[in-house]
């Protein structure tokens, strides 16, 4: 069974909390108790030798009695919050504070050097008192002899105590900090993880093929803008869906007009529906739809080509072959092809160049085909007995050509729709019965793949210019 990020995340927030609390009170507990008793310790053991100094003179002959002596013992007990005893050097209480208890009794056992190298020791000191106690010992000297000790208690329940208060000061921080923790835990779920799994969700939705399913995410920042990504990349599948849909019902459509006539002519040819005499008539129909059927496959291979170019956008990769040429030349050759077809409708090509010479630099094959397609629409839909007109000037380092007819003109709801693929205006069905809607989104992506523009201007029953430009020729 695999784990969510989020329930590791979880879960590793859980396991520090847990380890923390055990922390604080296991090692925090005896890290601070060590270090309190070290701290009262060495405080005790200062004072205790500051009395030993003082109870030094009275073993040495000055007029200081233990009685004298006493008052400051009582209060260094009382500040202390301990008790204060002076100790023979048989082990013989002989002074102590408040109350007094133990004074003459003799102490079994006892050793002064039982703490070590330590300056206290900790228990019941020698069995004398019910409950454990912190205790230092300072020898009372003169004339390089011990004449005593100070001895000074304090019960460990004080040191306890202590630690308890900074435990609790430790235990709040902590608390502190986990809530803390928890509230970033909180405003990381909201703000990473909710987005998240919204975007896990819209990822998989897409990868089930629903591509309307809008991912709801629209915080300013990486998440909304990794959801603003993924719901424009959704619109673009989608609308390159439904273009795929659309171009494979016009393919089917295109190729299947020509190839249903080409199966009826020959058919009626095999069972004698057509006689011997008009065979040849409707074999060149059928010659006709064939290579009706080669010039939409060549477009949609042109196409193919261009789209290609368009990812790749590098002429390295073979799609362009640019070169410097006369455009002039290139329309005149093409406009010749057209010779028959023009005098068939009584059309004129008129040609009007601003120099005899006009270099560009550009892929001539292609441009050809932008050229030919041009002339090819505008003598389709010109009327008979008309002009067509091609120009070419030069205008800030670039090189305009202009084709324009006379003819039916396209409708203005049309306009931006006749770089579609397949696009037929309901003008031209009638008048381009073999056109496969693909020659004006040639032109257009041939013209862009070389970085230049391409424009129209148009008004229904006056004609048509379609206006392209290309660049300058390079100096040799």
């Amino acid at each position: 069974m695999t784990r969510s990020l989020y329930s590791k995340f979880l879960l590793g927030y859980l396991v520090f909390g847990l380890l923390g609390f055990i922390f604080i009170a296991t090692m925090s507990s005896e890290i601070t108790y060590r270090y309190l008793l070290e701290e009262r310790s060495e405080s005790l053991y200062d004072e205790a030798n500051l009395l030993a100094s003082t109870y030094s003179d009275i073993y040495q002959g000055k007029n200081i009695s233990l009685s004298t002596a006493n008052p400051q013992l009582q209060a260094v007990a009382t500040y202390l919050k301990a008790q204060a005893w002076v100790i023979n050097q048989k082990g013989s209480v002989v002074a102590e504070t408040s109350p007094a208890s133990h004074i003459g009794t003799s102490i079994d056992g006892f050793d002064p050097t039982a703490a070590g190298n330590r300056s206290y020791m900790t228990g019941r000191f020698f069995g004398m008192f019910d409950e454990d106690m912190l205790s230092v010992i300072a020898p009372i000297t003169g004339n390089f002899n011990t004449y005593g000790y100070v001895v000074i208690h304090m019960p460990i329940e004080q040191i306890v105590h202590g630690e308890d208060r900074i435990l609790n000061i430790v235990y709040i921080t902590a608390l502190v900090i986990f809530i803390l923790s928890l509230i970033i835990l909180l405003v990381f779920t909201k703000t990473v993880f909710f987005p998240l799994k919204k975007i896990t969700e819209g990822a998989k939705e897409y990868a089930a093929g629903n591509l309307n399913h809008t991912i709801k995410v629209t915080s300013a920042d990486e998440m909304g803008y990794l959801a603003n990504t993924l719901n424009y990349m959704s619109s673009e599948l989608n609308k390159m869906e439904e273009y795929q849909h659309s171009f494979i019902a016009n393919v089917s459509h295109d190729f299947r007009s020509p190839l249903t006539s080409i199966k009826g002519y020959l058919e009626a040819i095999i069972d004698g529906t057509i006689p011997p005499e008009m065979q040849e008539k409707y074999l060149k129909r059928v010659i006709s739809e064939t290579e009706r059927l080669n010039k939409l496959t060549q477009s949609m291979l042109t196409l193919n080509s261009l789209d290609m170019l368009t990812l790749n956008s590098l002429d390295s990769k073979g799609f362009l072959t640019r070169s410097n040429f006369d455009i002039n030349r290139v329309i005149k050759d093409t406009a010749a092809t057209f010779e028959g077809t023009c005098n068939a409708k009584d059309i004129v090509l008129d040609l009007t160049f601003a120099a005899d010479i006009q270099m560009v630099y550009a892929d001539l094959g292609k441009i050809q085909q932008v050229l030919y397609n041009l002339i090819d629409n505008a003598i389709k839909f010109s009327r008979e007995n008309s002009v067509i007109y091609i120009q070419t000037s030069l205008k800030y380092e670039k090189v305009f050509v202009s084709v324009k007819d006379t003819g039916i003109g396209i409708p203005k709801e049309s306009i931006k729709k006749i770089w579609d693929r397949f696009y037929k205006s309901d003008l031209s069905r009638g008048k381009d019965k073999k056109g496969t809607g693909l020659g004006l989104a040639i032109v257009k992506e041939i013209i862009q793949a070389h970085g230049e523009n391409i424009d129209v201007i148009s008004t229904q029953g006056v004609g048509s210019e379609f206006i392209f430009t290309l660049p300058k020729a390079t100096a040799l």
